[in-house]
């Protein structure tokens, strides 16, 4: 009996330590990442509205009055879905479509974005995309909620997209990084893209988003 018992307390307490040794390993290290200054949000990222207007008009589809329109168009539209470089948040007033060059666009901010956090010592973020192609029923009901919506949006053509920049989806516990610097590193990604002549961006302050066009 006096046996069964000891071994009973050594389990007890080599179980306990590996529990232990498991909440350490989960407990996420706060990182601070180097940043690059390259002035205001804002004046940095001012595309107006036209230029993107320009592009989508040029590389995208034709506006589609209702959703279902996205599923007929083939190859002109590809469905993005959560992957390893970006999550799609929850779509109200848009679908997951987007045209093949948008679509590249996307999965190189995303990429960028995730090896940039990594060569600095952090990880365990990825970007999400909070709005996608609008259908012009999606844009009927948007207005009825917003007012200040635009009934012109660049978002109708599938070469749009918005990426939060206030908030970024955790994909494991290694790290923990202030989502000021996860937004200016994500800026940083951006703003390389675009002295590239690879997209339109315009920093949304209402909406907590970026707002890019591929061209």
């Amino acid at each position: 009996m006096k046996i069964v018992i000891y071994f009973l307390l050594i389990l007890f307490v080599f179980l306990g330590g590996c529990s232990q040794r498991k909440e350490q390993r989960m407990i996420p290290v706060k990182k601070d990442i180097r940043i690059n200054p390259f002035g205001r949000y804002s004046s940095t990222f001012n595309d107006m509205n036209d230029v993107h207007l320009s592009s989508a008009m040029s590389l995208g589809i034709n506006p589609i009055h209702s959703r279902e329109e996205a599923f007929d168009l083939g190859e002109a539209l590809c469905q993005i879905e959560d992957c390893d470089y970006y999550s799609i948040d929850s779509l109200s007033h848009s679908i997951p479509f987007l045209v093949p060059k948008a679509r590249d666009l996307l999965d190189t901010i995303g990429r960028n974005f995730i090896d940039s956090l990594q060569s600095r010592g952090g990880g365990s973020y990825k970007i999400i995309v909070t709005s996608v192609l609008r259908a012009e029923n999606d844009i009927s009901r948007l207005r009825k909620k917003n007012s200040n919506a635009s009934s012109n949006s660049a978002h109708r053509f599938g070469t749009t997209f918005d990426i939060a920049y206030s908030r970024f989806q955790r994909i494991d516990n290694r790290y923990t990084v202030a989502d000021a610097q996860l937004k200016h590193l994500l800026a940083e990604v951006l703003l390389a893209l675009r002295k590239q002549n690879k997209c339109y961006i315009r920093y949304e302050i209402k909406q907590g988003c970026f707002h890019i066009t591929a061209r």
